[in-house]
């Protein structure tokens, strides 16, 4: 049997860092773990292939080499998907399917051969039997969850690792909190599950003999979800195996009652970990009781953010604008809170009511759901009716993206981030690649941001007191000002 395992391509967002990405010569963030994973579940005398749309294009001549395709995706790349399931199909190459947004539409997609939705540990071996005997049926899912000890290590041969920015993996799915508007509990579960500590070592092991040098990006929706096996099984083996090698920072992300356990932020720092993904969300207390967002209620969010940054971790969050108890303060509010934070990395979306969230159900019930969302909360649309009308929040995003992300106010951020920041120590294998990669990317900054770019002034504002107040921090202050062309490339799309 020959497999073409096939990602379909992410629109243009700020999750992408496509424009970032061009600085260092990389064409994605990291390879699709979840087609990886399969992949290893696969029969061994399988013949495989992975496409990742958003490395190079799906050639005809991928899909004429073979005998199925399997593809898994997200929500926000939707429209990618179904254009690669019609080229399948006009080809009459048989599809299988699975991931989020197979599994949280798959009425929409009764057209597609085979759906084999939830955890694939659970639902794959059913279906690989029933291929092999001939009766493959159409749906397979499960309301179980997977022992995350059986999954075995991901692919990581089938891809060309140097398109990639950074590597994932994963320790544990679940989160143990119930936000309103996020369908990760609806997908996998309330109690987090865990691997074993062998298991991350086994997988970061391979990385290594891979010649893997970057990053690593812990995709677990809460790092913390399951805080006392995080703390007690997981970290001690990080911190050991951080002793025997250089590079390979680890980056995540977890709840903001992380900046409660001081002891363990700098065990984190210590074992390799440089920055972390939080959902703020909003600095409301009116709109997280209404999403549902207890841990972040009755905190100094501010405080938190300085002293994780403070500690050794950078610290990226996520806002939602267009909650029901937002005012006209709101936007003003939330800008006032980004920068006084430091979070250079401010992820602004528009509420979206996912498939399977309770918020999708209530405003279904309350017959205020357009559609089922784009999946990419950035891209300035909301499936929801607002309660005073949909005329004003498009425009008001607008305007709070212009603010946020002028080159002033973000380069304010980024030397507020860098005074709290104390960057980890962690040793680089410097290898010739590394340094040229390196090198260039900052003279292509030069360059771009700082000959040609309307940010010039304050690019090199920022490299001068960098220089002088924070000199171990200069790759990190390049680095954020990569990020900011980004953001203000997107940004600057939306508001046009």
């Amino acid at each position: 049997m020959k497999v073409v395992l096939i990602y379909p391509e992410f629109p243009d967002t700020f999750w992408s860092f496509k424009h970032a990405l061009k600085f260092v010569r990389k064409k994605a963030s990291y390879p699709p773990l979840g087609l990886l994973t399969v992949a290893a579940m696969l029969p061994a005398d399988w013949e495989l292939r992975l496409v990742d749309a958003n490395v190079r294009a799906v050639r005809d001549r991928d899909l004429a080499w073979a005998d199925c395709a399997f593809l898994s995706a997200m929500g926000a790349q939707r429209e990618s998907a179904e254009k690669i399931i019609a080229r399948c199909r006009v080809r009459g190459l048989r599809v299988v399917a699975g991931g989020p947004l197979f599994s949280a539409e798959r009425e929409r997609y009764a057209y597609v051969d085979h759906l084999v939705l939830n955890e694939a540990e659970l639902t794959l071996p059913a279906f690989l039997r029933d291929l092999a005997a001939g009766e493959a049926q159409h749906l397979y899912t499960t309301r179980e969850f997977a022992d995350l000890r059986e999954t075995p290590i991901p692919r990581w041969d089938l891809i060309r690792m140097r398109s990639y920015a950074s590597m994932p993996v994963q320790f544990s799915r679940g989160c143990p909190f119930d936000c309103e508007f996020c369908d990760v509990t609806a997908q996998l579960g309330r109690r987090p599950r865990t691997k074993s500590p062998d298991q991350i070592v086994r997988e970061l092991d391979r990385l290594c003999e891979l010649g893997w040098q970057d990053g690593v990006f812990f995709v677990d929706d809460n790092l913390i979800g399951n805080k006392k096996c995080f703390k007690r099984d997981l970290l001690p083996v990080l911190l050991e195996w951080r002793k025997r090698h250089r590079g390979m920072p680890f980056n995540g992300q977890a709840s903001i009652n992380l900046a409660d356990d001081e002891p363990l932020v700098h065990r984190m720092v210590r074992a390799g970990f440089d920055s972390v993904f939080v959902g703020i969300e909003t600095p409301d207390e009116e709109a997280l009781t209404e999403c549902g967002k207890r841990q972040n209620l009755c905190r100094d969010l501010v405080a938190d953010v300085r002293g994780l940054q403070r500690a050794g971790l950078q610290v990226q969050g996520g806002f939602i604008l267009g909650f029901d108890s937002d005012s006209a303060s709101t936007p003003r509010r939330l800008l006032e809170f980004v920068q006084k934070s430091g979070i250079t990395t401010a992820m602004v979306g528009l509420l979206q009511a996912l498939p399977g969230t309770r918020l999708y159900q209530r405003m279904k019930a309350a017959g205020r759901l357009l559609e089922a969302g784009s999946g990419d909360n950035v891209d300035g649309t909301t499936n929801i009716v607002p309660l005073e009308g949909a005329g004003g929040l498009p425009g008001v995003y607008k305007e709070l993206l212009r603010r946020l992300y002028t080159p002033r106010a973000y380069y304010q951020r980024v030397r507020a981030m860098l005074r709290d920041y104390h960057p980890p120590r962690i040793k680089a294998r410097l290898s010739l690649g590394f340094v040229r990669r390196q090198g260039m990317a900052f003279a292509r900054s030069v360059v771009r941001l700082g000959i040609i770019g309307r940010e010039r002034l304050e690019y090199w504002k920022l490299l001068v007191w960098t220089l002088a107040r924070r000199p171990r921090a200069f790759a990190h202050a390049v680095t954020l000002a990569i990020y900011g062309h980004h953001f203000r490339v997107i940004s600057e799309r939306h508001i046009a």
